[in-house]
């Protein structure tokens, strides 16, 4: 994240009420649920916490109101410290509690409604990345949980794919698991537990849980528990929760990680932020990989929800490189299956996949609804082994649809073995190495104009006005896009169901056409699910053509509908301009 203070909360759970079917092997999905916030006004201690202060029902309501907009998306998210330009707390400890005893309390109530009978001790766990308020923050959660009658156990430091497997892993099978990201923020609770949370070492369960499914996928023929002999692996996990891979996961199984870089936690992310997107992140990672003639690099983010490699020549491979050299891999293993995106991916990587006999399904930007189509798909009996977004969140069916950074590199490292038995010294950037990229690729945002309760509704205003534009024909060349046979519905580019899942954010992709080149680019609006803005992004594979549809998105749209009265088009203007983004 760019900002310490700004901090999140993923709640996972395998109580029922969840939209999942049941996997081939018959264990819960992962899912990141929007549990409600169900706190009644008349219940005081379910948001003033440990405090004595007491509120009216004014209030109260106020503050209800407050916490109910930190859900965001799929996960709950604020500021816990002060310093973010523009932000003030809202992610305080009292809140963490009130939300934790909430999500305690639905945990359990589902539980009940299942088994038709009172439930006790239900056990939920928590893990945290290293950021500098997580112990204290933790207390809250820990206080909120046991309030609401739950076993809490702390995890410690950890990523959040382990919170989802500690829900899953003998002998733990937790019932529900919470994930928590955040910021320094000095706090002291003084609510007393009646029972204090358990310790418990999930995490070595967990990286043999991987090692395990190296060994078991490569069968070495010569040295099956050192699969890895030979090979150099860099890691650079930023000071997050990553470090865990290189340790407990790559050197047991014989490689040499000599040159990994940022593996020790550390809350203030003295290096860089922990980011496959980030480019001083690939940039050292790439660096490491060329000077210690690696045959692999791994950069993952803060929780290792995503990731992103380095190929031993030295390339990135990150954004659509990697949902390629995934798609190339999962194809491989499961011929002629259906790949979903989100709608930022280049018109290149749908002729890549389709070239190797695969589908590819444009849906909503939002790893959440990429991986949910993928489910949905999967249940309409259209066989979907790979969901990806260009953030680098990626699932797989096989494992649980569940977004792992370390489990989408876990298939790249069994590739590159797999390739080395079989005599081959091209390295896993060849399997990508006919990928067409776009000429120009732009994201620019236009902040809304609006207090913070109004801003989602002043957003939908926007993109719904941008939409009747481009049908009324008002932008010469600019048709809503489509993917087959099915239609632009409801925010999302394509959908094949009458009645489409609830659209967390509104967005639209058009493909922009003219007679001389015929379909040279497009534009893709949507609303951010986590902040008051609309992003644009925008491909071209000529030159100048980001600029050319960015003047025609101001002068034809922006400027014509006034829009430009609700959105703040600073950064659109100067772009179109100066051509400089920022």
């Amino acid at each position: 994240m760019a900002s310490t203070s700004t901090s999140s909360i993923s709640l996972q759970n395998n109580a029922p009420g969840k939209r999942f079917p049941s996997s081939p092997t018959s264990k819960p999905l992962h899912s990141n649920l929007k549990f409600p916030f169900s706190m009644p006004a008349t219940k005081a201690t379910g948001i003033k916490s440990s405090s004595t202060t007491k509120y009216n029902e004014v209030v109260i309501d106020e503050e209800m109101d407050k916490i109910r907009r930190l859900q965001n998306g799929s996960d709950v998210r604020g500021v816990a410290l002060e310093g973010e330009k523009g932000r003030t707390v809202d992610l305080s400890p009292p809140a963490v509690e009130a939300i934790a005893e909430s999500f305690g309390e639905w945990v359990i109530n589902g539980l009940e409604k299942e088994k038709g009978r009172v439930v006790e001790n239900v056990k939920v766990s928590l893990g945290r990345d290293p950021r500098l308020s997580g112990a204290s923050l933790s207390v809250a959660v820990f206080a909120g949980l046991g309030r609401a009658g739950c076993l809490v156990f702390d995890m410690g430091l950890a990523t959040t794919p382990a919170c989802f497997m500690s829900t899953l892993l003998p002998p733990f099978t937790y019932d529900a698991s919470i994930m928590m990201t955040a910021s320094h923020l000095p706090y002291t609770l003084s609510t007393m537990f009646k029972t204090p949370p358990a310790r418990v070492d999930f995490m070595s369960n967990y990286a043999k849980h991987l090692r395990d499914i190296i060994k078991e996928r490569v069968n070495h023929p010569l040295h099956y528990d050192s699969p890895l002999e030979g090979f150099q692996i860099i890691v650079n996990a930023g000071n997050g929760s990553g470090g865990f891979f290189t340790w407990d996961v790559l050197d047991k199984l014989g490689a040499d990680t000599f040159g990994s870089l940022n593996l020790n936690p550390d809350g203030m992310f003295p290096n860089h932020m922990p980011n496959p997107e980030d480019k001083t992140a690939m940039a050292l990672t790439r660096a490491a990989v060329l000077e210690n003639s690696a045959d692999l690099g791994i950069v993952f983010d803060t929780d290792v929800d995503r990731s992103g490699v380095v190929d031993k020549e030295g390339n990135p491979i990150n954004g659509d490189r990697l949902i390629a050299l995934m798609s190339a891999i999962a194809l491989r293993e499961h011929p002629g299956t259906t790949i979903v995106t989100d709608a930022r991916t280049s018109m290149g990587l749908t002729s890549f996949i389709t070239d190797r006999g695969g589908q590819h399904c444009l849906y909503r930007v939002g790893y959440r609804n990429v991986i949910d189509k993928g489910v949905q798909l999967n249940k309409d009996d259209i066989e979907t082994h790979l969901m990806m977004e260009t953030s680098g969140h990626g699932a797989l069916k096989e494992n649980y649809f569940l977004d792992d950074g370390a489990y989408m590199v876990l298939k790249i490292i069994i590739e590159m073995v797999r390739m080395k038995l079989a005599g081959s010294d091209e390295g896993i950037g060849s399997l990508i190495k006919d990928l067409e990229e776009p000429l120009e690729s732009v994201e620019l945002r236009m902040n809304i104009i609006s207090e913070p309760r109004h801003a989602k509704a002043r957003g939908m205003e926007a993109i719904e006005t941008f939409r009747s534009f481009v049908e009324e024909g008002r932008l010469e060349g600019w048709e809503l896009d489509s993917c087959g046979d099915c239609w632009v519905s409801d925010g999302c580019l394509v959908d094949l169901k009458d009645d489409p899942a609830s659209v967390d954010a509104h967005m639209y992709r058009v493909k922009v056409s003219d007679e001389k080149q015929g379909q040279h680019g497009w534009m893709h609006l949507r609303q951010s699910i986590h902040n008051p803005n609309i992003a644009v992004n925008m491909q071209s594979m000529v030159p100048g053509g980001c600029l050319s549809m960015t003047n025609i998105l101001r002068d034809k749209f922006l400027l014509a509908s006034g829009m430009d009265k609700i959105l703040d088009i600073t950064q659109i203007d100067k772009y179109a301009r100066t051509g400089l983004v920022k």
